[in-house]
């Protein structure tokens, strides 16, 4: 298992599995728009997600990565799942209170994927939790990572969702 090093200061790649030659062919405005959440911690079971618009495939791509080290991630390892419309409207409407969670599932012939989003109304707590999942088909092994989302992050997540939604619809 290969570690890396994931700065949040370092400026975005594309979010999705892009080849460089589809990089160099896409403008900027197409591929890096990212919001990435880091969450380590000092018991190193951090984690971080990261939402990518991918205008080019008309998709929002969530990875997600544990914590392997001090601000060290298991990128080579990432869960990724990738987002239509009705999947990122389910998120929206949570993070704007029309509803209390939104749960995501997509299935492959390669895996299982989960993705969820759940309000917590506990002032001891981070406001928001996050969870995304991948069990892979071949061997029934699951990979997770949970982190707490803050009223600040939820409300950026929010902002970059709305955005993505005019982008992908084309307004």
């Amino acid at each position: 298992m290969k570690n890396t090093a994931i700065d949040p200061a370092t400026p975005a790649t594309p979010a999705t599995d892009t080849s460089p030659s589809e990089r160099s062919a896409t403008p900027a405005t197409e591929y890096a728009a990212d919001y990435a959440i880091f969450k380590p911690n000092s018991r190193g079971n951090g984690g971080m997600v990261r939402f990518g618009l991918n205008a080019a495939k008309a998709a929002l791509f969530v990875n997600a990565a544990v914590q392997t080290g001090e601000k060290q991630f298991d990128w080579d390892n990432r869960i990724t799942m990738k987002w239509g419309l009705a999947d990122v409207g389910q998120v929206l409407a949570t993070l704007q209170g029309r509803q209390p969670q939104a749960k995501l599932f997509h299935q492959t012939e390669r895996a299982n994927s989960a993705f969820e989003l759940t309000f917590r109304d506990d002032p001891e707590r981070a406001p928001y939790a996050v969870s995304i999942s991948r069990q892979d088909a071949s061997d029934k092994s699951v990979r997770k990572v949970a982190i707490p989302l803050t009223h600040g992050e939820a409300a950026v997540l929010e902002a970059a969702l709305r955005c993505a939604v005019c982008r992908l619809v084309g307004w």
